[in-house]
């Protein structure tokens, strides 16, 4: 097919229609409250329509629709107390741009008669670009293709051995795999070589996610997740209303269900100040004797030089010394000082704090020292209290960690090693929003743990080497694959 034959009547409704179509799939399969069967035929349109078109109109059709499909979250992003402003532009139009470079590559690798190297190498610049987002951003990375499946079992378990980066990779690769050997001009035999590649590929990936998903441990610990509805961003522990808010935890912990042994609170439920650290800790200490269970509480701990950190507090039953983490990552908040270091519960669960989740670390580093389950205090702005939550769900996937997650403005979730939600509940309606389960021993450290982001870095490899063939060979080079 000549340029000339891609200009023919009717291309450019074939171009609006693939554009709206995509739009509209990654509108519904992506965002705070997706549809994880659209998400697979979101690049759909676009990559059948990539060989029928000209370059700019591929393109462009391609940008649109990544653009037109971030608006399930733009009044999140703009609203938003977490992400500072410049990032929404960074996500809305990185995203559109990542969308638009995999059409690009996979348009060229397909012109040049190789359905399997478009196949593959589409959903290869995609990931790589978010691996170096990642890398950059103050926020780090979620609500993206991968976090639309974090309900599918067995999906997501390829996370194990790659990262969330397979996940993101599957999403993409699929659509590639139907549009390529359909292309216009496909020799016969590639499309047969490509159809059979791709489908071993994924029965391979999903047999190992039904047969990992099935995996169980013997070991057994009842935790709860719990968050206040009501409550506030870090008030004064001393203050007439942290009193209150205080006493409604501690009388909450209470009457929690018989044999549970770990407790979680949100983030930043409270301020304390360094020197007075004892207002919190000692009436929650005394709540996880009562109860024999270790509790988990957010605090943001003010410093007498200005400078405060955001803290977890794990406080043992056993009247022990409290364990105090520091969160690694602070995002743009002034003046709060990230920390470095793991803190233990004297169960030996580790603790997390909220944003943390979005990196790979510490989660990672949780399950290179083989700990079992994290306590992650956090806070959400409802909206994303389910995306925010998978986050931390696929992190646990990928670790081999279970996961208990207790968020004010959000969900409150107990996740298994395997990625299972066994108890979940959220924030409205209710005084308490309260997850109980009884948790198995994790299974870390994962491929993945150990290896860390190589399948991020493959995907590197096998963009630079498509990218490479394709501005080398000329576009006669057809059906050599």
């Amino acid at each position: 097919m000549t340029v000339d034959d891609r200009r023919q009547p009717g291309t450019t409704m074939a171009a609006i229609g693939a554009t709206a179509a995509a739009a509209a799939l990654l509108y519904f399969g992506t965002g705070p409250d997706p549809i994880p069967a659209l998400t697979w035929l979101a690049a759909l349109p676009l990559f059948l329509l990539a060989p029928r078109v000209s370059a700019r109109v591929a393109l462009l059709a391609a940008f649109v629709a990544g653009f037109l499909g971030t608006a399930n979250s733009w009044s999140y992003f703009l609203g938003s107390d977490s992400i500072p402003l410049p990032m929404v532009a960074v996500i809305v139009l990185g995203s559109s741009s990542l969308l638009l470079l995999s059409v690009a590559l996979f348009r060229a690798q397909v012109l040049r008669g190789r359905p399997l190297t478009a196949a593959l190498a589409a959903p290869a610049i995609w990931v790589s670009g978010l691996y170096v987002v990642s890398l950059t951003s103050p926020v780090g990375v979620m609500g993206t293709f991968a976090t639309s499946q974090a309900d599918q079992p067995t999906v997501v378990q390829i996370a194990a051995v790659t990262g969330a980066w397979g996940v993101e990779y599957l999403v993409l690769l699929v659509p590639a795999a139907v549009a390529a050997p359909l292309a216009p001009g496909i020799a016969k035999a590639a499309r047969l070589r490509a159809g059979a590649v791709v489908a071993l590929f994924l029965v391979a990936v999903l047999g190992y996610g039904l047969v990992r998903q099935q995996g169980s441990t013997t070991s057994q610990l009842r935790v709860a997740a719990i968050a206040q509805t009501d409550n506030k961003w870090a008030t004064d522990v001393n203050s007439p209303s942290g009193k209150e808010i205080l006493q409604s935890y501690v009388d909450q912990i209470a009457v929690l269900p018989a044999g549970v042994r770990i407790v979680v609170l949100p983030e930043a439920v409270f301020t304390v100040e360094e020197a007075d650290t004892d207002a919190l800790v000692l009436p929650i200490r005394q709540a996880a004797a009562a109860k024999g269970a270790d509790v988990a509480v957010g605090a943001i701990v003010k410093r007498s030089q200005g400078s405060k950190y955001n803290a977890v507090f794990g406080v043992p039953a056993d009247g022990g010394p409290a364990a105090v983490f520091h969160k690694w990552h602070v995002g743009d908040s002034p003046g709060t000082v990230p920390g470095d270091k793991l803190a233990y519960l004297s169960t030996g669960v580790g603790l997390q704090n909220c944003m943390d989740v979005n990196f790979p670390s510490p989660a990672r580093d949780y399950a290179l020292e083989k700990t079992s389950l994290l306590a992650v205090p956090a806070d959400d702005e409802d909206v994303d209290g389910w995306q925010h939550s998978r986050t931390a769900l696929l992190r646990g996937v990928e670790n081999g960690l279970a996961m208990a997650w207790a968020a004010t403005d959000g969900r409150t979730l107990v996740t298994d090693p395997f990625g299972k939600v066994l108890a979940e509940d959220r924030t409205g309606g209710k005084p308490f929003a309260v997850a109980v389960a009884d948790v198995p021993g994790g299974v870390a450290p994962t491929p993945y743990s150990r290896l860390g982001e190589w399948f991020a870095w493959l995907s590197a490899a096998m963009t630079l080497i498509a990218t490479v063939t394709s501005l080398r060979t000329r576009a006669t080079g057809r059906g050599r694959e």
